[in-house]
């Protein structure tokens, strides 16, 4: 049984609060889009995402698409891409996809195939099923048994070039003293 002012014996009590307004529920211009003339100013008003949030696009197992990709965020490719890829995210070529191309990514997972030269990398992941032709430039590369690959890998190499330099100049500075 819901109690409301009236029923507590007090007939000068203020008015309760009015509930804040809630932002989570659809409006009815959101369920039933043509009631507006087929706008909705808040659906249609631009949402920030929170800066740590990165979305992800995914070019799916049916399509095949030529051309270029450039931006941030993340890739995930289930279907055919040529072309070269170049994001300040993550590729993911998923199983029984094709990626022909060069590619630029923070992090590389190949479960499908990659024809084409990874240039720069800070990780790569050959997993089981992966096929890779071509070369690899990385800060890390993970091979698992299973997989193939036909070309050439460089990695390890940019922090030990750094570390190495810096040791470098202190060994110099001290044998010269």
């Amino acid at each position: 049984m819901a109690i409301s002012w009236k029923d507590q014996g007090s007939k000068t009590a203020a008015a309760p609060a009015p509930e804040p307004a809630r932002f989570d529920a659809p409006s009815i211009a959101d369920i039933h889009p043509g009631s507006n003339g087929g706008l909705n100013p808040i659906a249609a008003a631009p949402t920030r995402a929170p800066d740590r949030e990165v979305k992800e696009s995914l070019i799916a197992s049916d399509i095949t698409i030529e051309g270029k990709i450039e931006g941030a965020g993340h890739i995930r490719i289930a279907g055919r891409f040529k072309g070269d890829v170049n994001v300040q995210g993550n590729l993911t070529i998923e199983v029984g996809a094709k990626l022909t191309g060069g590619v630029r990514a923070n992090k590389v997972i190949i479960a499908g195939e990659l024809e084409g030269n990874i240039e720069a990398a800070q990780r790569v992941e050959l997993v089981e099923s992966g096929v890779l032709i071509g070369d690899v430039k990385a800060g890390t590369m993970t091979v698992a048994a299973g997989s193939r690959m036909r070309g050439q890998m460089d990695f390890g190499w940019e922090d030990k070039d750094k570390a190495g330099k810096g040791s470098a100049s202190k060994t110099e500075t001290g044998t010269e003293s």
